[in-house]
């Protein structure tokens, strides 16, 4: 029967195989599974081109209004699903970039623009615009008239009468054609407390434009919405209003109730729904309610997004609009990787030269810990959690190599340390990790608090910097104790790989395999 101390060191032994295959296969398995997918890092901007835009505020505003605003267009963006586009400042103006799309322009149309959501009770129903061909034809700064009484959308005009279940029947009150010589109101000039004239989306109601009065409530009542399709298979948008929001438009669906609401975004009518139709009396909607119409997917995806994060507290102008080609970027791509691989294959040769067998520990740690990232990275670049990976994150991998390097030199001095004190390689490699595993932690949680930091404080390709950094920095921490430990501890204890050969480990540290104290 063997001895107490015999099973120990056959348990440790086991333990450290185990974790040294863990790492090994997993490594593998997720690298294979990631090629099969075709999963590949979503490189940003200068590396991958795409589209950016510069907006500028229509008037001067405050900082706080202007982070308010980038903020909601940062939500917007995650909202699409859109992963890699960033939002932010340069001085007054918001910058808003978007990596590797086709469709970036429609993108950066539904998010960017001023997106400002507004509930108008609507006046009179208007035919299209007869074009500046005609002499009748007003100038956009022409006031608009008021509808006359024929044309007016009042509950008596529209004489809605319920029938049975939600069904209803009402009245088709005429347009008024006097307004065919004005044109419509400009997005630039639909503001809340004006009265404008509005084109409709297609379908969304039974009039080519609307003359609309003052908004009596705008997007900030609403709490949460969303685009779903009915049983029917039409799309509607279901929302819940805040708690100011509900009485207040409890308030405003009394006092124009069977009568029309408009719901505008941006210079356009989504949604003309007459309140509560299949009701003979008005009640309170309890904080919900429903848009309905012939809203397309889109539409109502954008609709419920709009709703969803609400309105920017300021108008925005775009100023530039480009196509970003990535030649720049990837010519510098390609220089950086030469230079970083060119640079890497000297340390290693370094290491194999200086440290022997230790050399080759380097060499396959850093190609396990290249495969892991590569799939993490990979991963990510599937959701928006990660900021895109792009010049400064490929920087902030390199300088992380720098930091694994050292954790592996900060070992093996230790080693070192460990047989100059006359202790055989076989001794040392439990003792000389204890001792450097200490100092590589708190390098390592130094670092790792520097790139937190600087992601939380930084902007734009800063934080893809330090977000990669940290990234790296974690695993640095990962390898060092589930791979580098075992693998270095195996090969120290296994007398042939440790004897003074060429390439022993004992060679490596310049110390003799013989015995020594314990």
């Amino acid at each position: 029967m063997s001895p107490p101390s015999s099973r120990a060191q056959a348990r440790r032994q086991r333990s450290l195989v185990i974790s040294l295959t863990i790492v090994i296969v997993v490594a593998v398995a997720s690298l294979a599974g990631v090629l099969a997918a075709r999963w590949s890092p979503r490189l940003g901007l200068d590396l991958n081109g795409g589209l950016s835009v510069i907006y500028k505020p229509a008037h001067k505003v405050s900082q706080t209004d202007l982070n308010q605003t980038v903020t909601i267009l940062t939500d917007r963006v995650n909202g699409l699903g859109v992963s890699g586009a960033t939002v932010g400042t340069q001085g007054g103006d918001i910058i808003v970039q978007v990596p590797g799309v086709k469709n970036g322009q429609q993108i950066l149309k539904t998010i960017g623009q001023t997106a400002q959501l507004y509930f108008r009770p609507a006046l009179c129903g208007a035919p299209p615009f007869v074009g500046k061909s005609s002499k009748a034809t007003k100038p956009a700064s022409a006031p608009l008239p008021a509808c006359p009484a024929t044309s007016q959308l009042t509950e008596a005009n529209l004489g809605v009468v319920p029938a049975a279940g939600t069904t209803f029947h009402e009245n088709t009150v005429p347009t008024d054609p006097v307004l065919a010589d004005y044109p419509s109101t400009s997005p630039t000039k639909d503001l809340r407390t004006k009265t404008v004239l509005l084109p409709e989306i297609p379908g969304a109601g039974q009039y080519t434009r609307y003359l609309l009065g003052p908004a009596a409530l705008t997007g900030h009542a609403v709490a949460h919405a969303v685009a779903q399709q009915t049983q029917l298979g039409r799309w509607v948008v279901s929302y819940t209003l805040t708690a100011k929001g509900s009485p207040a438009w409890d308030k405003l669906a009394q006092t124009y109730f069977h009568q029309i609401i408009a719901i505008e975004l941006d210079g356009q009518v989504y949604s003309a729904p007459i309140i509560q139709p299949g009701q003979s009396a008005f009640s309170s909607f309890d904080g919900k309610g429903e848009i309905s119409g012939h809203l397309t997917e889109t539409q109502a995806k954008t609709l419920a997004l709009a709703m969803q994060f609400g309105s920017l507290p300021v108008r925005l102008i775009p100023q530039t609009t480009e196509t970003v080609s990535p030649t720049l970027g990837h010519s510098a791509l390609v220089a950086g990787l030469g230079a970083g691989l060119a640079g890497l294959l000297l340390v290693l040769l370094y290491t194999i030269v200086y440290y022997r067998l230790l050399g080759i520990v380097v060499f396959s740690g850093l190609a396990v810990t290249g495969a892991l990232l590569w799939v993490i990275i990979s991963a990510l670049g599937h959701t928006s959690v990660a900021p895109s990976f792009d010049l400064a994150g490929v920087t902030g991998v390199i300088v992380s190599i720098g930091i694994t390097v050292d954790s592996y030199i900060v070992y093996f001095e230790r080693l070192k340390d460990e047989t100059r004190a006359g202790r055989t390689v076989r001794t040392s490699v439990d003792r000389g990790f204890a001792s450097a595993w200490r100092t590589v932690l708190a390098a390592d949680t130094v670092s790792f608090g520097a790139a937190v930091v600087l992601f939380f404080v930084a902007v734009g390709a800063v934080k893809g910097f330090a977000f990669f950094l940290g990234l790296s920095t974690l695993m640095d921490v990962f390898m060092t104790y589930f791979f580098t430990r075992p693998l270095v501890v195996l090969l120290g204890r296994n007398e042939r790989l440790a004897g003074a050969g060429r390439m022993g480990i004992a060679r490596g540290l310049a110390v003799s395999s013989e015995p020594g104290p314990a």
